[in-house]
């Protein structure tokens, strides 16, 4: 927990978008900027992402730890709303109703002496991303359960088990749906003495059918996993949490967390119709925080996309986000690696984007087979790296080898882009970003032309209030 200061340096323009705590606005209808909506985008963009840093005096000790609040936009075809509230997580309540912070997160020590540390319960910020089910939306972060949230009003029902989830396990943030059946795919860790991976199933509607326990070497830091065809591979970093000064209250779990490259990266690769090992693998040591996709080339070998960092620089950075002064440059790079599913070694790794960039995704009915675009966000040409936030988006086109980027104003700041499928012209996709304009202090939901990205926005729509810099959202053509 840090006391809030006045930053030294010249206040950078997107400080201003996560300096104060975000304002809720009910559901709006949206005003046009510029362009035209397009008819066939009808469905619903969802968002997430720390919305409040501060509580009084203290700021959170990492970005990771700001209380998670959705964005709703609802398209029809003719209009759209929009709505943004926070997730009524009990921590969130209960800091609610003291005016302070009261718990730790990943980066954040509960307040007080140490002998008051006990018994404070680490707090489920549900501000990582989310998912849309038929029934109701999931809010997730990887440290506990989801949070079920009506689907149009964002009404928080509260914690959810999902049918399965035991009282210490988690559910990631990066679930993975089978275009065609349904299923979703997703894991949780279970840290202690014996640390375990949990592997799910579920059926469409987010229930466990199914799920398996893997052991695991130490405390590791997985954040995403891959579905590639019939597999699910866990590609495992050389980061290892110290436990002890954790249980003791001593250092938060991103503070215990170390580098170690000499253990080098495993990987784990899964039968997802059994959940059985494949095989277990190791390869050079890397981080990473995120995967594009993933598929089975003609050869039988995982073809894989992942933004791969040289070491974990990366968790640093983002500690600095949250104190509005950055400085650590932690360079990730697209990149596409093969793997033998049946040993689990990596044939080999190619860089395919030599610039920074972070948040890679692919058209929601391409998950787990071949695709052809990556979309992912971009360090702007021009700006010292660590200075500042991910402010382009881009396609790369891995038949070409070509990225397209859009246009992106200076001091504008686009989040994480989303492609959205046209329900009227199946050739025709679209890609969504919600922006913060620092020129005017303003988010906007962009539309961008998914086979022209290169050009100006389709359409520009106004949002009531300021959204913060966020993670992750999803598109939900079933609203």
């Amino acid at each position: 927990m840090k006391t809030i200061s006045k930053p030294e340096n010249r206040e950078k323009s997107w400080t201003r978008a996560i300096a104060t705590p975000a304002q809720e606005f009910p559901s709006t209808p949206l005003k046009i900027i510029a362009g035209t909506l397009p008819p066939g985008l009808r469905g619903a963009l969802y968002r997430n992402g720390p919305a409040r840093l501060t509580r009084g005096e203290n700021r959170v000790g990492h970005w990771f730890d700001g209380d998670g609040a959705i964005l709703g936009v609802h398209f029809t075809g003719r209009d759209s709303r929009a709505l943004y509230r926070y997730v009524q997580t009990a921590g969130y309540q209960a800091e609610e109703t003291e005016g302070r912070l009261q718990f730790g997160g990943y980066g954040t020590l509960p307040p007080g002496p140490l002998w008051k540390r006990f018994g404070k319960g680490m707090k489920n910020p549900a501000n990582t991303s989310v998912i849309a089910l038929p029934d109701k939306l999931l809010a997730l972060w990887e440290g506990g359960h989801p949070h079920g949230l009506d689907l149009e009003t964002l009404e928080t029902f509260g914690l959810d088990n999902l049918g399965g989830l035991a009282p210490n396990w988690g559910y990631s943030a990066h679930p993975k749906r089978d275009p065609q059946t349904g299923e979703i795919y997703n894991f949780g860790i279970s840290p202690g003495q014996k640390t375990q991976l949990h592997v799910y199933r579920s059926n469409n509607r987010g229930q466990i059918q199914q799920q398996a326990a893997f052991d695991l070497e130490g405390v590791p830091l997985i954040h995403d996993f891959v579905m590639a065809g019939p597999y699910l591979i866990f590609v495992i970093p050389p980061v290892r949490m110290s436990l002890f000064p954790v249980l003791l209250h001593l250092k938060s779990f991103s503070d215990s967390l170390t580098w170690h490259p000499e253990l080098g990266t495993q990987i784990l690769v899964i039968d997802r119709s059994s959940l059985e090992l494949v095989s277990r693998g190791e390869a050079e040591p890397w981080y990473q925080w995120h995967f594009g996709n993933g598929a089975v080339n003609g050869s039988g070998e995982i073809s894989l996309d992942v933004v791969r960092y040289q070491d974990f620089q990366t968790n640093q950075y983002l500690k600095e986000f949250a104190t509005l002064e950055t400085e650590t440059a932690a360079k990730g790079t697209l990149c596409r690696v093969r793997v033998n599913p049946q040993t689990g070694k990596v044939m080999e790794t190619e860089t395919m984007i030599d610039r920074h960039c972070e948040f890679p995704s692919v058209d929601f009915r391409e998950v787990g087979q071949e695709w052809r675009y990556t979309y992912l966000s971009l360090h702007r040409e021009g700006v010292e790296l660590g200075q500042e936030p991910v402010g382009a988006i881009g396609r790369f086109d891995y038949q070409t080898g070509h990225l397209t980027e859009a246009p992106i104003p200076e001091n504008c700041y686009p989040s994480e882009p989303i492609y959205a499928p046209d329900g009227d012209r199946a050739e025709q996709g679209w890609v969504l970003t919600v922006v913060y304009d620092a020129n005017q202090h303003q988010s906007q939901v962009w539309i961008f032309d998914g086979d022209r990205l290169e050009e100006e926005p389709e359409c520009r729509l106004a949002l009531p209030g300021v959204i913060p810099l966020g993670f992750h959202g999803t598109w939900n053509a079933g609203s």
